[in-house]
C-alpha cells in the first residue's frame, strides 16, 4: 500500500531510533514518530513520506508502552530538549547501553564487547549546573523567556526546567520583571534591535555559588543598580555580569565581559579539585556524574605515580587536574585560549604543580612535541569533541605508542570509527562503560580503556590497498554493509556505482577509477533522488559524512 502526506496510520512501535524517535510499520512501510516510545500503540500523521518510509506525528496513544511514564514537565513535548522524559528511566539507561553497544558493533565493527554496566543517576532531574534562556515576545507582545522549540528558534515558555536548578526561576522572574518595569526590550532576531538576548545562569552545585549574566545587544543595561539589588538578594548570588554580543547570528556568547557586581567566576569542585568558573568557561553541566565519568577515566589509566600522561581536548583542566592527583606528570592540549588560562588558575588554586598546558590544536601539538622535542606518554587520555579524533592525531598516538589510551566520548558514532582506526594498528579495546551524564536525553558518554596488543597477540598479514581500492573513508563501512542498510531501512536496493557518485558528491574519496565508465563516451545511470537521500542517510549513520 502505498502511503502520503497526511494519511493516518496505525502503529505498534517496535524500535527507536538514535534520536529517540519511535518507530512502526504498516504494511511494510517505516514511519519515524517523534514522541513515541516502544511498546506503543500509536495513531500517526503522516508528515513527509518517501518511496518506503515516511515521518509521522504523533496524533493518539490507543495502547500505551509499560515504559511509558508521565513526564514532569508540562512543556516537554513541545520543548523537544528531553527527548526520552515520557520513557522510564530504567528503560532510557538500556536505550542508552543499546545505542552504544550498536554503534561499536555496526560501526566499528567489534563483536565481543568488554562492556561494563552503564553509569546511571539516583535522581535523574535537576541536574544541570547551566543553563541559557532566550528572551523574546509571544504573540501579544508579552515579553518571554524559556527554550526553543526542537529544530525551531520559537520560544516555549518555561522558566522552571525539570533539568535546572530551582534557583533559575527566581532570576527569571526578577529579570524579566526588570525589564518590563523599566520598559527595555527583548532582542529580536529578524530585525536585530532589542537589547537583552538571553539569561545565562552558572550554579556551583558543591559550593552553593550562583552566577548571572545577562546576553545583551548593547554596553550596558538601563537601571542595572536595581536589577543588582533584585538579584542580590538570591541566596548564593556570587557574580553578575553583562556579555556583549552585537553580532546578528546563532552564537549565543560574545567575547566581551563585564563584571558588574561581585566576583568574576564562581567556585566549584568535582571530588577534591576546585574549578573557577567564568561565564565563558566550558565545564560539564551534569557535575555528580562528571565525578562518576572521571573517576572510571581515572581507574582505565590505572596511575601509580610514575606516569607521564597527555590530556588531549583539555577544556580547562577538568580531567588534566584530576590525573596529577596520580600521575607523575601531565600536558593538557586545548585550542581556547581563554581555557587554557583557566587551566593554569585552578592549577595554581589547587596548588598542583604537575601539570603544563598547551594552546593549539591537539592535532598539531602533539605531532610538533613528538616530531621536535621527542615527547613521550605513558598514558593518552583524549575527550575530544562531537566530530572525534582528527586522524593526525591517531597517527600521531600510535607512533608514540602509549602503554594505555583512555578514550572520553560524548558520541559513540565517532567513537566507534576511532576506536576501529586504533584497534587496527595495534591496539586492543579492553573495557567500555557508558555514562549518563543527560538523563531525559538521548546523549550517553563513554569511556574506554586501550592498551598495546602483546606480540604474541598479533598477526603478519600482506594487504594490497591497490586491489581493495579503500580509501580511510570507505573503511567506516563496506559498500555491502550500505547496500544492506538501505534494504532493511528502506526498502531499497542500490548498486555500488550509486553508491560511488552519492560518495563523490559528498567528497568521499573512492579510488580514483572506482565505478568510472570504461569508455569516455559511455552513458552512465545517474543515481536517483531518493536513493540517493537513502545513501546519505546510511553514510550519516556510519559517520562517513
Amino acid at each position: 500500500m502505498e502511503y502520503r502526506k497526511n494519511d493516518i496510520v496505525t502503529l505498534e512501535i517496535v524500535d527507536c531510533g538514535t534520536d529517540g524517535e519511535g518507530i512502526g510499520k504498516a504494511d511494510g512501510f517505516t514511519v519515524f514518530v517523534k514522541d513515541a516510545v516502544i511498546g506503543d500503540t500509536v495513531t500517526a500523521k503522516i508528515m513527509k513520506a518517501k518511496k518506503n518510509y515516511g515521518y509521522g506525528r504523533l496524533m493518539e496513544i490507543l495502547k500505551p508502552s509499560p515504559y511509558r511514564v508521565e513526564p514532569i514537565c508540562p512543556s516537554a513535548r513541545q520543548c523537544g530538549g528531553c527527548q526520552l522524559q515520557a520513557v522510564s528511566y530504567e528503560e532510557q539507561k538500556a536505550f542508552k547501553e543499546k545505542k552504544l553497544r550498536g554503534h561499536l558493533e555496526r560501526i566499528g565493527g567489534f563483536k565481543e564487547l568488554p562492556m561494563e554496566p552503564l553509569i546511571g543517576m539516583d535522581e535523574p532531574y535537576h541536574y544541570r549546573n547551566k543553563a541559557q534562556f532566550p528572551v523574546g515576545r509571544n504573540k501579544e507582545g508579552r515579553i518571554v523567556t524559556g527554550f526553543y522549540a526542537g529544530r525551531t528558534h520559537a520560544i516555549i515558555e518555561n522558566r522552571d526546567c525539570a533539568l535546572g536548578i530551582p534557583q533559575n526561576k527566581e532570576v527569571l522572574d526578577r529579570v524579566i520583571a526588570h525589564m518590563e518595569k523599566y520598559n527595555i526590550a527583548p532582542y529580536d532576531e529578524m530585525t536585530g534591535k532589542g537589547l537583552v538576548r538571553h539569561i545565562f545562569v552558572r550554579y556551583g552545585f558543591f559550593t552553593g555559588e550562583l552566577m548571572v549574566c545577562l546576553i545583551i545587544n548593547g554596553q550596558d543595561l538601563p537601571h542595572q543598580k536595581e536589577l543588582v539589588e533584585k538579584l542580590g538578594e538570591i541566596p548564593g548570588m556570587t557574580s553578575i555580569s553583562l556579555n556583549i554580543n552585537k553580532k546578528r547570528n546563532n552564537v549565543i556568547l560574545g567575547d566581551k565581559v563585564k563584571t558588574i557586581w561581585g566576583k568574576e567566576y564562581i567556585t566549584d569542585k568535582i571530588g577534591d579539585i576546585s574549578y573557577e568558573i567564568s561565564p565563558l568557561s566550558f565545564f560539564q553541566v551534569n557535575p555528580h556524574q562528571t565525578w562518576k565519568l572521571y573517576s572510571k577515566a581515572l581507574e582505565y589509566a590505572d596511575l601509580h605515580g610514575e606516569e607521564t600522561v597527555w590530556d588531549l581536548y583539555c577544556g580547562i583542566g577538568t580531567i588534566s587536574l584530576f590525573l596529577a592527583q596520580k600521575a607523575k606528570f601531565v600536558r593538557g592540549v586545548e585550542i581556547v585560549p581563554a581555557a587554557i588560562e583557566d587551566a593554569r588558575r585552578n592549577a595554581h588554586l589547587n596548588e598542583i604543580d604537575n601539570v603544563e598546558f598547551f594552546v593549539g590544536k591537539a592535532e598539531e601539538v602533539l605531532p610538533r612535541e613528538y616530531e621536535k622535542n621527542g615527547v613521550y606518554a605513558d598514558v593518552i587520555v583524549v575527550d575530544p569533541p562531537r566530530k572525534g579524533c582528527d586522524e593526525m592525531l591517531l597517527k600521531t598516538i600510535l607512533k608514540m605508542q602509549p602503554k594505555r589510551v583512555v578514550y572520553v566520548s560524548c558520541d559513540s558514532a565517532t567513537l566507534a570509527r576511532d576506536l576501529r582506526f586504533l584497534c587496527d594498528n595495534g591496539y586492543e579495546l579492553k573495557k567500555v562503560c557508558g555514562v549518563d551524564q543527560f538523563p531525559q536525553t538521548v546523549h550517553v558518554e563513554t569511556v574506554v580503556l586501550l592498551s598495546q596488543q602483546k606480540p604474541d597477540d598479533t598477526i603478519e598479514i600482506d594487504l594490497d590497498l591497490d586491489e581493495l581500492d579503500a580509501t580511510s573513508a570507505e573503511l567506516k563501512a563496506t559498500y555491502q554493509e550500505i547496500k544492506d542498510y538501505v534494504l532493511k531501512e528502506f526498502g531499497l536496493k542500490v548498486s555500488s556505482l550509486y553508491i560511488s557518485q552519492v560518495k563523490r558528491k559528498c567528497g568521499i574519496e573512492v579510488g580514483e577509477n572506482y565505478n568510472l565508465p570504461k569508455s569516455e563516451n559511455a552513458r552512465v545511470p545517474q543515481c536517483p533522488k531518493e536513493k540517493e537521500d537513502a545513501i546519505k542517510a546510511a553514510l550519516k549513520y556510519y559517520a562517513m559524512i
